[in-house]
């Protein structure tokens, strides 16, 4: 009973916390959607740099790294800490600047909306818009079913999964409804600082506990002798590049990481957040990696659908210790489901609703339906959840959230080219995003094969957007020359 008790009162003091940061942005956030959604565009180094981090790499790096290290090696570092670190802050750079520039210049606040405005097209908006929703429904939907599921394995059963996943959907709503863009930084900013802190900690302990980083390695290299070569785990070479390219491509078009290219307040902080990024990331998974490959050599017991870390925390760390990270495991899929929660009522209001429902709409009743779209967007993945943590089904919805990388990873190249091209035209957007959605979703659920000259289908798919994008603009009509010059290229 007792470590019960310090689990939930670790628990119930982070959301204490965090509902204090919201109300306390609630009073500094005014009812127009610019703020509600961006800040006004006033958002520091730290607190930029944080946000995207907490934002992208949290449940994944407590339970989904650890588990891929057990069981493939620690050479998964490669992919997520330095090629995915690598490569997300050069897209960070040709992306995230330009579209900076503009967003600032003209006000745009969603991906859809600056397309959309870039070819004067309605059409082109209402698509962006209705992938990034397709692809995140299932996203959120997980992250509900992971927290419910944290709570549950937290409170050894105490707390049933479903009221786990209400108190979290009750929660997040409540939340973003009052915070807005603002709050979720600053606790997005705190949970990143936690997570490096606690991880760093958690492999001190082990190494202290264990025999030392020495005794640690040699006992894993003598479990698991691949483990000690690069290229002797699991993965080839070229399906570990694909990955790294398909999730650094696929987080630049995710929708609550490419909303904060436009939150900067200034060019100098943009500048330095994707130059820490890639330091950043290291600092995270190499220790996370660690753990997980440090476990096999410790002969630690995984059972099927279990993680690796608790595991681990339980045989070598004090009870209130394990309590604690896996309570910041809980309050990283939060930081990650508020920022999504917001970027779909965005997606939905600005994209949607604005041009197709209400074109006159003022700025504080958009504020308003976005709180309201919060709700119901929330609402909706919640009952999804109910059925698939509860054994109800919905495949179709998980597989989505499963291969959400690769969907988002369709928009990116399409995108470049709008950025950078002057050539590029309504009908290239179209047939460009269209191709390579309809593409690559046929590959997620038809029988088709996964890889093509050994590399997998996803890369393909993303070649398909550039070929269809350049084929269809060279024979299709430009938009207005003054569009085009809004992004600083010649429309040709």
């Amino acid at each position: 009973m007792a470590d019960l008790a310090v689990s939930l009162g670790v628990v119930v003091g982070y959301l204490v916390i965090a509902l204090a940061i919201g109300v306390l942005a609630y009073r500094l956030t005014d009812r127009t959607a610019e703020d509600y959604y961006l800040a006004s565009r006033s958002v520091g180094t730290v607190v930029l740099l944080f946000t995207t981090f907490a934002t992208l790499l949290s449940a994944f790096t407590f339970f989904g790294g650890p588990n891929l290290a057990f069981s493939a090696g620690p050479e998964w570092i490669l992919v997520m800490g330095l090629m995915d670190g690598i490569l997300f802050a050069l897209l960070w750079y040709a992306i995230g600047y330009k579209q900076w520039l503009v967003g600032k210049a003209h006000g745009y606040v969603t991906l859809g909306e600056m397309l959309g405005d870039r070819f004067d097209s309605t059409a082109l908006r209402g698509l962006v818009a209705g992938v990034s929703l397709l692809w995140l429904f299932p996203y959120v939907m997980l992250q509900q079913i992971g927290a419910g599921q944290a709570l549950v394995g937290l409170t050894d059963g105490v707390v049933p999964y479903w009221a786990g996943a209400a108190l979290i959907t009750v929660f997040m709503i409540v939340y973003v409804g009052l915070s807005g863009l603002r709050g979720v930084a600053w606790t997005d900013t705190l949970q990143g600082v936690f997570m490096l802190g606690v991880i760093w900690l958690a492999v001190a302990w082990i190494a202290s506990t264990a025999g030392g980083i020495s005794a640690l390695t040699a006992g894993m290299t003598d479990a698991a002798p691949e483990f000690a070569s690069l290229g002797g785990g699991l993965y080839s070479p070229q399906w570990m590049i694909a990955q790294a390219v398909v999730i650094a491509f696929g987080v630049a078009a995710f929708p609550q990481v490419n909303q904060r290219f436009f939150m900067a307040d200034r060019v100098e902080t943009l500048k330095r957040s994707f130059a820490l990024w890639p330091v950043l990331v290291l600092l995270l998974f190499v220790p996370a990696f660690l753990l997980g490959s440090w476990a096999v050599g410790l002969g630690i017991q995984v059972p099927d659908g279990s993680n690796v870390l608790p595991i681990l925390l339980n045989e070598y760390t004090p009870a209130w210790f394990a309590a604690l990270v896996i309570a910041g495991a809980l309050a990283a899929m939060m930081s990650s489901s508020d920022s999504m929660l917001l970027s779909g009522s965005s997606y939905f209001t600005r994209d949607l609703y604005r041009p197709f429902v209400a074109p006159d709409a003022s700025d504080e009743r958009e504020g308003w339906v976005a709180r309201v779209g919060v709700a119901v967007f929330a609402g909706s993945t919640f009952l999804a959840s109910l059925l698939v943590g509860g054994g109800g089904g919905l495949d179709v919805l998980v597989t989505l959230g499963d291969t959400a990388f690769g969907g988002y990873a369709q928009l990116t190249i399409p995108l470049i080219l709008a950025l950078y091209w002057g050539g590029t035209t309504e009908w290239g957007m179209l047939a460009g995003v269209a191709s390579a959605e309809v593409a690559y979703l046929a590959h997620v659920f038809l029988p088709l094969p996964a890889t093509y000259l050994t590399w997998d289908f996803a890369l393909w798919c993303m070649l398909l957007s550039l070929a269809a994008t350049v084929a269809v603009s060279t024979v299709t009509a430009s938009a207005p020359a003054e569009n085009a010059e809004k992004f600083g290229v010649g429309a040709d």
